[in-house]
């Protein structure tokens, strides 16, 4: 009995201890999930917080002049448009680029609208038919067309297929006469994401235009925003045109080429053009972005430079080691033609070029001779290698006549004016992407290094690395 009374005098005694390092434990983990939540949610709410701050406006004349206040558009809050942002690099809000009075940026935007372009020199475009949109042209017939001296001749500017588009959005683009914003979803890649900051008159100046797929449409409307029965679409701001891509290119990265480098055929009276990656969120009013990156620095084009690379082998070796292109030998051929035809490494003898490497996920141009002239080539190039614009920019801007006048302005001015996000990191149930489709076949590779065999470097392009190594 004593024995029995002692142990269970043990068990009351050591009962406290136990619940004492239960609670602890508790604590502990408590503590543990709360600062991995934390450490989470941090850049999300970091990121917005600092968009919200940072959000450059012009200065007005008037009240009627303001800042558009309201929501362009409610989504539904499964839809997270505004989930995963990218960090930036800035650390403080202070602008690297002026902005004029809006009012002032109304009255020159509203001259260049009706201003006559008929003694502008315009270009002819090669009309016909053809087995791909493009062409699919040689390289010897492409470079041709490099230097134009002659306005009679035409030349090969993709839609030698129709674009395939209705009727409505087709008149609906023809009648954008100012300023044309311009986005593109293919393969459900990226979310719709509304501008911030416009002014009150803006959207009477400027059109924005959304281009998607079938794929993209599904997932509007798993998530309710779009109107089925309606054949036009609008969300927000944005004009929603649907490409029916069967009739294009596989791969959809190519289908998007089209809109973001032929903006002046598919709409033929904008004077001016901004193209917007869909993983952007414009921040900055588009009329603004034009007059102070175009019109007050009197170029044909503004880009933005590359945070990183300076010479577009730089940016080749980058596209193999991140398996941005997975066809390698694809690769290494279009390197070593530009530099059998001339592809040189950045240096300052080509100022006032700053750079060879572009991020091209932000494009603002005036439609003109050079400009679209460089889009035509550019979309020659892309078409007969791969998609990934900013491996072809340097070859074609350098060796093109009429020379382009081009604005590459500073990383800076690119994360002040538009908020980054990641792409989709999942698709909606019973959705077959390409992009799916693609990675279970099988791509050419080489085993080595982009233009290394056997520890040498390829013959045509000997000269370029040995110059940019130094």
């Amino acid at each position: 009995m004593t024995t029995t009374t002692a142990t269970a005098t043990r068990n009351i005694s050591s009962r406290p201890l136990f619940v004492f390092f239960q609670s602890k434990l508790l604590c502990f983990s408590l503590l543990y999930l709360f600062f991995s939540l934390f450490l989470a949610l941090y850049p999300t709410f970091s990121l917005s917080s600092k968009s919200r701050q940072c959000r450059f406006f012009a200065s007005t004349s008037s009240s009627s002049d303001s800042i558009i206040a309201s929501s362009l558009f409610t989504y539904p809050s499964s839809y997270g448009e505004h989930k995963y942002a990218i960090p930036t690099t800035r650390s403080t809000c202070s602008s690297p680029v002026k902005f004029s009075d809006y009012s002032d940026v109304l009255r020159e935007i509203r001259s260049f609208r009706h201003d006559s372009l008929s003694s502008s020199r315009v270009l002819r475009y090669m009309q016909g038919n053809a087995d791909s949109f493009g062409g699919n042209f040689s390289v010897q017939t492409r470079f041709s067309y490099l230097n134009h001296q002659n306005d009679d001749t035409e030349i090969p500017c993709g839609f030698l297929k129709k674009f395939p588009i209705s009727d409505s959005d087709r008149i609906a683009m023809e009648k954008c006469d100012g300023v044309v914003v311009v986005s593109a979803i293919f393969n459900d890649h990226d979310k719709i994401r509304q501008p911030r900051g416009l002014g009150s008159k803006t959207l009477d100046y400027a059109c924005f235009f959304m281009f998607i797929d079938d794929v993209t449409l599904k997932g509007l409307n798993y998530y309710g925003l779009l109107l089925n029965q309606s054949s036009e679409y609008k969300i927000g701001a944005w004009r929603i045109v649907k490409v029916s891509s069967k009739n294009l290119y596989q791969n959809p990265a190519m289908n998007g080429v089209i809109p973001k480098f032929l903006l002046h055929r598919l709409f033929p009276n904008s004077k001016f053009s901004i193209w917007v990656d869909a993983k952007l969120q414009l921040m900055v009013d588009p009329l603004l972005l034009i007059h102070s990156l175009i019109i007050s620095e009197n170029v044909d084009m503004a880009i933005s430079k590359h945070p990183y690379f300076t010479h577009t082998m730089e940016e080749a070796m980058a596209t193999v080691r991140w398996k941005k292109w997975r066809d390698v030998n694809a690769l290494n051929m279009q390197m070593e033609t530009y530099c059998g035809n001339g592809m040189l490494p950045w240096s300052r003898s080509k100022l006032p070029y700053p750079s060879d490497v572009p991020d091209s996920a932000l494009i603002l141009r005036k439609h003109g001779m050079s400009s679209n002239l460089f889009s035509c080539l550019m979309f020659n190039e892309l078409e007969a290698f791969n998609p990934r614009d900013q491996l072809a920019f340097a070859f074609v801007r350098d060796h093109m006549k009429p020379k382009l006048k081009l604005n590459m302005f500073e990383v800076e001015v690119f994360e002040q004016v538009a908020l980054e996000f990641r792409h989709n990191l999942k698709h909606i149930e019973g959705t077959t992407t390409t992009a799916n489709l693609a990675n279970n076949k099988r791509t050419k590779r080489e085993d080595s290094d982009l233009l290394y065999v056997n520890g040498s470097s390829g013959t045509r392009c000997h000269k370029y690395l040995t110059t940019m190594w130094g």
